[in-house]
């Protein structure tokens, strides 16, 4: 039996949730802490200078997410993504990324990050085994960057950090873009016009009511439609079939070849349907949705010596009775209202 089937088989086994979705994607949240403080997840007006953050006991071991990210590919688990808060700031990550690419079955490791550390970081982690990194860049004015990253970061900082992505070669990254209306929406042809030709993907993601702090209003949103309207009308843009159903952003291409975006319209055209996402907070809960209220404990378990089949049982039997899909319910859940989400600081994206 080749290897691609095998995997496929072993996925196929993977459980499926009460929508018959089956678990494939883990996001791993490994420090709750940012450097940043962009208004859409962690506004700077909420969280104090000396806003009580986990301490280091209480977040999850390298050892402790070493063994569960193998209780999860055990269960079909194919692609890990390490989140925050800022994952850099945790000490020694490309120790934990070398455990975590050497696991049988995950055949794709990423990184999500704001980029500002990542130039003293990118050729160990690219050593270690890292394959993919995400960057953030919501916008190329300074002023307006500035603006969206909550007073502590700077443009300037993201393009370092693209070229250090580069310089290691970690190839194609993707680069993306939280757009709302009325902050940094006028800047998107020249964000497009910026990586037209540079072999990265860009991407603009929906302004979503993740958490429950960051003020989200409707009104706000630039639907992703718009955007593409906005972009063909300079550069003319073709479809592109989705590489896997559980994709979040659908895959446009310019049409003289000039390269592919993404949009993850998230609001205006939920997924839900696809989702194969758990989500593993720095303090070991488990999340099944980005738009969860509760998570579920797995730190307790583990350190009370719970055998791996236990876990793993577990895990499965949590999946099985998930029904999320908060996207395609947003404007009957917020009238009934529904309305407290974890934080996306908590989670990652």
């Amino acid at each position: 039996m080749t290897l691609p089937v095998a995997m496929r088989l072993m996925n196929e086994r993977a459980p499926a949730d009460a929508l018959g979705r089956r678990l494939s994607d883990l996001r791993i949240s490994v420090i709750d802490r940012c450097n940043f403080r962009c208004p859409y997840c962690m506004p700077a007006d909420q969280y104090a200078h000396d806003h009580a953050f986990l301490r280091a006991r209480e977040r999850l071991s390298f050892d402790e997410i070493e063994r569960l990210a193998r209780i999860f590919a055990d269960l079909g688990v194919r692609k890990l993504r390490l989140t925050g808060g800022e994952p850099l700031l945790r000490r020694d990550l490309s120790e934990l990324v070398a455990r975590l690419a050497a696991i049988d079955g995950v055949e794709d490791l990423a990184l999500t990050s704001n980029g500002a550390l990542l130039p003293r970081h990118a050729q160990a982690l690219r050593d270690a085994g890292l394959r993919r990194i995400t960057l953030s860049l919501d916008s190329l004015d300074p002023d307006i960057y500035r603006r969206m990253a909550g007073g502590r970061g700077e443009v300037g900082q993201v393009l370092d950090a693209i070229e250090a992505a580069e310089r290691t070669g970690f190839g194609t990254l993707k680069i993306n873009c939280v757009v709302l209306r009325g902050v940094n929406e006028d800047g998107v042809p020249e964000l497009a016009g910026h990586f037209r030709g540079s072999g990265h993907v860009l991407r603009f993601i929906e302004y979503m009511d993740v958490g429950t702090l960051n003020g989200w209003r409707a009104d706000r949103v630039v639907p992703g439609a718009e955007l593409r309207a906005r972009i063909h009308a300079r550069w003319p843009l073709e479809p592109l079939p989705r590489r896997a159903l559980s994709e979040t952003a659908s895959r446009w291409r310019y049409a003289d070849g000039k390269g592919e975006l993404g949009f993850v319209d998230s609001v205006s055209a939920p997924f839900c349907g696809n989702c194969t996402r758990a989500r593993l907070s720095a303090d070991g809960k488990l999340y099944t949705c980005l738009f969860a209220r509760n998570g579920h404990d797995l730190r307790g378990p583990l350190r009370a010596g719970e055998s791996d089949e236990a876990l793993r049982a577990r895990i499965a039997g949590l999946w099985s009775l998930r029904g999320d899909r908060y996207s395609e319910r947003r404007a009957e859940l917020r009238a009934a209202g529904v309305v407290e989400h974890v934080e996306m600081f908590k989670i990652g994206g």
